[in-house]
């Protein structure tokens, strides 16, 4: 008796647990897009994954034309197309070369923005010992 009662509470924390891991999920894509990734990373996406990716996004073209009739029936040929083609073209295209998560980094721009502050910063202290060796 005491064996289903453990049973009954194990079943309803495995089911409370499920319930909990897509939130969990959700609260890690919203992080920050930027990860640091290691050469080996890189060189494996560069090789392995972004090829597989564009032959994914491919073969969820040519499935979603092919369901297109169908989804368009049922009204739920956007959510096809979102899943068969631009979820695959998106890890594939739209991601750091390296990084897990889909997405843009900022990191090009920010290195960009502090190179030209920099840059912007020594011609005005070269102006600025120019004028006073000046007079």
């Amino acid at each position: 008796m005491q064996n289903k009662t453990f049973k009954k509470q194990l079943t309803a924390a495995a089911m409370a647990a499920s319930l909990l891991l897509p939130t969990l999920a959700q609260a890690q894509t919203q992080e920050d897009i930027h990860e640091d990734a290691s050469g080996f990373r890189m060189a494996g996406d560069l090789l392995v994954a972004r090829p597989l990716g564009a032959v994914i996004t491919v073969a969820g073209t040519a499935a979603w034309i092919v369901s297109l009739p169908f989804t368009l029936l049922g009204g739920n040929a956007h959510e096809a197309a979102e899943t068969l083609m631009i979820g695959p073209a998106e890890a594939t295209f739209v991601r750091c070369l390296g990084c897990r998560r889909s997405g843009r980094s900022n990191s090009d721009a920010e290195y960009a923005a502090a190179r030209k502050a920099e840059r912007e910063a020594r011609e005005a202290e070269e102006a600025a010992i120019e004028a006073t060796e000046g007079r």
